[in-house]
C-alpha cells in the first residue's frame, strides 16, 4: 500500500476518533479504527495499521493495574486457546478474499453493537471458567483471524466472571495486548504486514494518543452512558454498511 496525503488524512481522522472513544469509555480503539478504515481499504490492511497504536495504548493499562499475575493465571487458558483459534483461522484475513473478510467484519461490528446496546450482563460461576474460558478464547481467536476484531466473545466473558472494576480494566488491557500481538503474527505470517503498513501503524500512534488524551479530558464533561449508546449505534450502522456492501 502506497502512502498518500488522502490516506494519511484518513488514518489521522480514524485514530483521533478511535483514541477519543478509548479516552472516554476506556476501550474501543481497535474496533472503531478498523471499522472506519475498512470502508476504504481491506480489513487486513486496516488491521495491520492498528498494531502499534493498540500496543501503545494498552500496555500501560495492562501493567498499571493491581494484580497482573493473578489475571494472567486466571485468563491464561482463554488467551492460550485464543492463539490456537487465531492459528486455525489465519488464512481467512490474509488469504486474499477481502470481500469475505469485510463481510465477517461487518457481522462482527453488528454483533458487538447489539451486545452493547442490549446492556446484557451475564454471570459465570468461577468453577465454570476452567472449560468456558478456553472455548471463548478459541472462538475469539477465530473472529480475530477472520476480521481483525477481538472483542467478541471475550468481552462478555470477562464481564461475566465477576472481576471488580480495576481488575476488569487491567484484564482488558492484558487481553487487548495479547490479542494485538497475535494479530500481528497472523498478518506477518500471511504477508500482510509489510514496511509500508508498519510505517503507517507507527504514525497512527500520534493521533491515537492525542485522541485518547482529549477523550480523557472530556469524560468528566459529558454523559458517558449517552456517548456509549451513540457509539454503538454508529458501529451498528457501520457494520450494516459493510455487510450490505459485501453481500451485493
Amino acid at each position: 500500500m502506497e502512502e498518500s496525503y488522502p490516506l494519511i488524512g484518513l488514518v489521522t481522522v480514524a485514530y483521533l476518533l478511535a483514541g477519543f472513544v478509548k479516552g472516554v469509555i476506556g476501550m474501543g480503539l481497535p474496533t472503531v479504527a478498523i471499522g472506519v478504515l475498512a470502508v476504504a481499504m481491506t480489513p487486513a490492511q486496516a488491521a495491520a495499521i492498528i498494531i502499534a497504536p493498540a500496543i501503545a495504548t494498552n500496555v500501560w493499562q495492562m501493567v498499571a493495574g493491581p494484580d497482573l499475575a493473578m489475571l494472567a493465571r486466571r485468563l491464561g487458558p482463554m488467551l492460550a486457546m485464543l492463539c490456537v483459534g487465531a492459528w486455525a483461522g489465519s488464512d481467512i484475513l490474509t488469504g486474499g478474499n477481502a470481500r469475505q473478510a469485510a463481510l465477517g467484519l461487518g457481522l462482527a461490528l453488528i454483533a458487538y453493537a447489539v451486545f452493547g446496546l442490549s446492556k446484557i450482563r451475564l454471570a459465570l460461576p468461577q468453577r465454570a471458567e476452567i472449560w468456558v474460558g478456553p472455548l471463548v478464547g478459541f472462538a475469539t481467536g477465530i473472529v480475530l483471524a477472520a476480521t481483525g476484531v477481538f472483542v467478541l466473545p471475550a468481552l462478555p466473558y470477562m464481564q461475566a466472571i465477576g472481576l471488580e472494576k480495576d481488575r476488569l480494566v487491567q484484564a482488558l488491557g492484558l487481553h487487548f495486548t495479547v490479542s494485538t500481538l497475535v494479530l500481528a503474527l497472523v498478518l506477518w505470517s500471511g504477508g500482510a504486514f509489510g514496511l509500508s503498513l508498519a510505517t503507517l501503524s507507527l504514525f497512527a500512534i500520534v493521533p491515537a494518543v492525542i485522541g485518547m488524551l482529549i477523550g480523557q479530558r472530556m469524560r468528566g464533561r459529558m454523559e458517558v452512558a449517552t456517548f456509549r449508546v451513540w457509539l454503538f449505534v454508529g458501529l451498528l450502522l457501520l457494520g450494516l454498511h459493510l455487510t450490505w456492501r459485501n453481500l451485493l
